[in-house]
């Protein structure tokens, strides 16, 4: 009997929302393909994942680009069946309005909405003949509501979460569970850390940086529920956080 898969699409550093998602769902027993655009990078988690004794493969794949996706999925099924499939791209891409360029906006709603479509219809196409498995998808609090300086952001965001809405609805009567979850606030990996040390710091004084593992576990919470209690949507944040 081979042995059940999952995939986590949208891996970077080890210290991020992805690479802790593809070390949990190993550690649930599942092969893990872990995903992403930087090959160096997927293949660390990989690697850690093995030397903790589970299984991972790791694949370099672009989230905007159909046969990219498409291939992720054939190779993983080639596997084992894909039980839980996660989609995390899409980092903060903030902007005002005003003199946005259209490209711009474009990209972001490539990788946080368009791209979730790809991994939606794939995961449908393989699932659904099963007639079992967990859709999970990475939300924001800017899925939530618009807020000024994050169009292109918020926009995608909600849209992703439409979209995941809509497939859960659709599949859902037919053994699939998809879920969103919101995470509302920033998250304490490295990205974040990098990327403004000081507000990181400030954040976490102020006891407003979410947890790594804490965020991971909502979604193996999500994908052990029975069909009798399944949840849409979990959004997690902070005690500290304003909301």
């Amino acid at each position: 009997m081979s042995i059940k898969t999952a995939i986590v699409l949208g891996v970077g550093p080890q210290e991020g929302l992805g690479a802790v998602l593809s070390k949990q769902a190993a550690a649930k027993g599942l092969h893990v393909f872990v995903a992403g655009r930087t090959l160096a990078m997927v293949a660390a988690v990989a690697d850690a994942i093995k030397a903790a004794g589970g299984h991972a493969t790791p694949v370099q794949c672009d989230a905007t680009d159909e046969a990219s996706v498409v291939a992720l999925w054939r190779q993983a099924e080639a596997t084992g069946p894909v039980d839980l499939a996660i989609y995390n791209a899409g980092n903060n891409m903030p902007g005002n309005v005003e003199g946005m360029e259209a490209a711009y906006f474009e990209r972001c709603w490539r990788i946080c909405c368009f791209g979730g479509f790809l991994f939606a219809r794939e995961a449908a196409a393989h699932m659904l003949p099963r007639g079992e498995g967990t859709l999970l998808f990475t939300g924001a609090s800017s899925s939530m509501r618009g807020r000024a300086g994050f169009a292109a952001f918020s926009s995608a965001k909600g849209a992703l979460r439409n979209l995941a809405q809509s497939a859960a609805k659709e599949l859902g009567p037919k053994g699939i569970h998809v879920g969103h979850v919101v995470i509302d606030g920033g998250i304490g990996g490295e990205k974040l850390k990098t990327l403004a040390p000081q507000y990181a710091a400030q954040r976490a004084e102020e006891g407003r940086l979410i947890d790594l593992e804490g965020i991971a576990s909502i979604y193996m919470l999500m994908h052990s529920q029975p069909r009798a209690a399944w949840s849409f949507e979990i959004d997690v944040r902070t005690h500290a956080e304003p909301w």
